[in-house]
């Protein structure tokens, strides 16, 4: 009698940047905002990643479906809600909470990286940028025991977090430090401001990201921490309560 195992891929660390660079996102009828869209292959639960393609031009989105994180890749889009106009370009990221309403308007295409989270508590519509150069605050650094080395300086400020905790983004940075691997009960998008930092997972598969990087962290992944370098990153991350 023979048996059949089924191979589970390591939930590990992502390069987002090049993944996109690879992907066409499909186009269904409706505004390209919601429409253009393509999903990353992730395990099944309340977190989608993906890529927006935005064509030249302009749209409506009447409803957010969902509270969501969005950065620009590459290109530039303005987005209006009411008398309130955000222009993002390259970098640049907001969070749009469930219900929002907008507009927007792309003067070149435009491929945004978003990170979706369904099911949580009602949003207010609101649309909120990510202040990058807000004061940061003093925080929390990772356990003594998982790390090779001095402790570092951590500090953070953030922009949102839903009313359950859950969900989450803002801006963080750290004095250099080495960290063993460790279990992401999270899943984790980051986009580097400053700095370096490389990643082992259990596989012993091994990336660096760099300045300008977009990348995540797989809810499930087991993985290192080493940066020799000052580095600031934008987070959105999404841990279960």
């Amino acid at each position: 009698m023979t048996s059949t195992a089924t191979q589970t891929r390591t939930r590990s660390f992502i390069d987002l940047r090049a993944w996109a660079a690879d992907t066409v996102a499909a186009v269904t009828s409706g505004d390209p905002f919601l429409t253009a869209r393509t999903d990353l292959s992730l395990a099944e639960g309340p977190i989608s990643v993906g890529l927006i393609a935005l064509p030249h031009g302009a749209g409506e989105v009447a409803k957010m479906p969902a509270e969501e994180f969005i950065i620009v890749a590459s290109g530039a889009v303005r987005i209006e809600q009411g008398d309130k106009t955000i222009v993002l370009a390259e970098g640049d990221s907001l969070l749009l909470r469930d219900g929002a309403a907008c507009t927007w308007t792309a003067d070149a295409e435009t491929r945004l990286l978003f990170m979706r989270r369904t099911g949580g508590p009602a949003g207010d519509g609101a649309i909120i940028p990510v202040d990058i150069d807000a004061p940061l605050e003093p925080s929390g650094a990772p356990l003594a025991e998982l790390l090779v080395g001095p402790t570092p300086q951590c500090r953070n400020h953030g922009d949102y977090k839903s009313e359950d905790g859950e969900f989450m983004v803002g801006t963080w940075d750290s004095t250099p430090y080495h960290r063993r691997a460790m279990f992401y009960p999270h899943y984790e998008l980051m986009y580097l401001l400053d700095g370096s930092v490389t990643f082992v997972d259990e596989d012993g598969a091994e990336g660096t990201f760099d300045k300008g990087d977009i990348f995540l962290v797989e809810q499930g992944a087991s993985c290192s921490w080493n940066s020799q370098v000052h580095v600031k990153k934008v987070y959105c991350i999404y841990r279960p309560a």
